[in-house]
């Protein structure tokens, strides 16, 4: 293996799940983690143990179930967290206890409340607790870059004495821009004694936008372990991007190091676009069309000049190829006379594993949205079995709606929903034909959950586009999020709020 190594620390478990409405349930991350893996990731940050009963399950299950990568669980640097911490990732082969404090002025001042002698003897004691229990110690300088440099040195210096195997650098506000951070990794770098004999990280927010050139003026200087999420998950503007920061390194290696990508990097690109999805569908974040690498628009060209390039050498205008990702490439349509064989088929190539029951529900589905569709996407199938097939308990199944509405009349409707007792019937008056669905499944299923958020897409292009829905319910102080599609956007809503509800009674005691 080459020195030029670079390390990807996957935080979607942890920071990323911070992300304001981006909460996941323990299985969830289990399911993530586990795609993880399959896509290469080196470092999976599972949680922060301590903080909650559900965090700390979560990072065990993770520990346990999750095998091969390295497996980190988030303690601040006192003893309980750390203890904490040891104790989730018992179960882990491989484990990592990363342990942290501020040391900035203005966080050791107005939040710490406490001198820079004190803080730095905080962070050795922490380093030198988690030690006992793992060889494998990362610590991280909070707000590290609004630290005073002379200070920084002295810190990371004790803390490598103490046993630390890795020095993360976080841009915690992402304040700095790109030669700024890629100066201080530098002068880390340089004038830190033992620091040779350590992986310097970065973790970078994109508060600026620069997340992703921060890290990678990081990498440029010396780092080689990425801190970072799927799709840019994290606090407030979120993290360095995963597939931005990977894509990076592999369109441009030669940039980084005189070793080719496969050197440099463990990930299999290929499984990129298949985790972006999971991570939107489980979240609730649907990813922006002009997103880099995972965006609709990432691979796509609709201007004539492109268009003529394209058709003579796709090199013209891409500088990688979407296959790379993970996707096909082009676009394949199915309808209502294709087969099961061949729906079975085009689901293996887009990566699902279905089981007899998911693939008798999905096909019927499918069939019902060919007979109102008549060409159907990859992207539709994909929506179709992430966001109704997949990941939860159909506790309570919409069987029929029925909607009245228009300019001058009340809008009404009626539901038919399955329940665990058997089929129940309602129907209610609304503002709108969305909240009279809503408040008639309230009545038929007997819950009432807020929504706090509500919206809806097209999933491909044309008039008979297959619709999807995203809400947000609340109940009891606890967010919930469900999806549907359908090609009437009235029909998904109601299905989207049916699946919220069945995520918030599973997780009921």
């Amino acid at each position: 293996m080459s020195d030029d190594r670079i390390y990807i620390f996957d935080t979607t478990l942890r920071d990323g799940e911070q992300s304001p409405g981006a909460s996941l349930s323990i299985n969830e991350k289990v399911e993530i983690a586990h795609q993880l893996k399959a896509l290469g990731v080196d470092i999976i940050e599972a949680g922060f143990p301590v903080s909650s009963p559900a965090q700390f399950e979560a990072t065990r299950l993770v520990a346990e179930q999750v095998q091969g990568p390295i497996i980190a669980g988030l303690a601040r640097a006192v003893e309980k967290d750390i203890e904490s911490a040891a104790k989730a990732l018992e179960p882990a082969r491989n484990k990592r206890i990363h342990t942290f404090i501020a040391t900035s002025p203005i966080h050791m001042t107005h939040k710490l409340n406490k001198k820079p002698s004190e803080v730095l003897a905080m962070a050795v004691k922490a380093v030198a607790l988690a030690k006992t229990f793992t060889k494998d110690v990362e610590f991280s300088p909070e707000d590290a870059c609004r630290s005073d440099m002379a200070f920084l040195i002295e810190i990371l210096t004790a803390v490598i004495e103490a046993g630390a195997t890795t020095l993360n650098i976080p841009d915690t506000v992402g304040y700095v821009l790109p030669y700024e951070y890629g100066r201080i990794i530098a002068e880390l770098k340089e004038n830190v004694a033992g620091i040779d004999q350590c992986i310097i990280s970065t973790h970078c927010h994109n508060d600026l936008g620069v997340a992703v050139a921060n890290s990678l003026a990081g990498i440029r200087n010396g780092a080689r372990q990425v801190e970072c999420a799927i799709n840019g998950l994290g606090e407030r503007a979120g993290n360095a991007a995963l597939e931005e920061i990977v894509m990076a390194i592999h369109t441009r290696a030669s940039f980084f190091s005189k070793h080719e990508a496969s050197a440099l990097l463990n990930i299999k690109t290929e499984e990129i676009f298949k985790t972006s999805q999971m991570v939107s569908r489980l979240t609730g974040f649907v990813i922006q069309p002009n997103k880099a690498i995972v965006g609709a628009n990432a691979f796509a060209h609709e201007s004539g000049v492109h268009v003529d390039g394209m058709l003579k050498d796709k090199s013209t205008y891409e500088i990688m190829r979407p296959e790379t990702i993970g996707l096909s490439g082009s676009r394949v349509v199915l309808g209502r006379h294709t087969g099961r064989h061949g729906f079975v088929d085009r689901c293996k190539q887009l990566g699902f594993s279905l089981n007899q029951d998911e693939l008798e529900n999905a096909y019927k589905r499918f069939l019902e949205i060919a007979d109102k569709k008549k060409e159907i996407f990859d992207e539709d199938i994909t929506a179709l079995i992430n966001d109704e097939i997949r990941g939860i308990e159909h506790t309570y199944e919409l069987e029929e709606l029925h909607v009245v509405s228009g300019s001058v009349a009340m809008p009404t409707a009626s539901v038919r929903i399955k329940t665990p007792t058997g089929v129940v019937q309602a129907a209610a008056c609304g503002d709108g034909p969305v909240d009279a669905a809503y408040e008639a499944i309230r009545q038929a299923i007997g819950l009432s959950p807020t929504v706090n958020s509500y919206s809806i897409r097209a999933v491909t292009s044309g008039k008979e586009a297959l619709g999807e829905a995203v809400v947000k319910i609340v109940d009891n102080k606890r967010t919930f999020m469900g999806r549907g599609v359908s090609t009437d956007i009235i029909e998904a809503s109601a299905r989207a709020y049916v699946n919220a509800i069945n995520r918030l009674v599973t997780v009921q005691p």
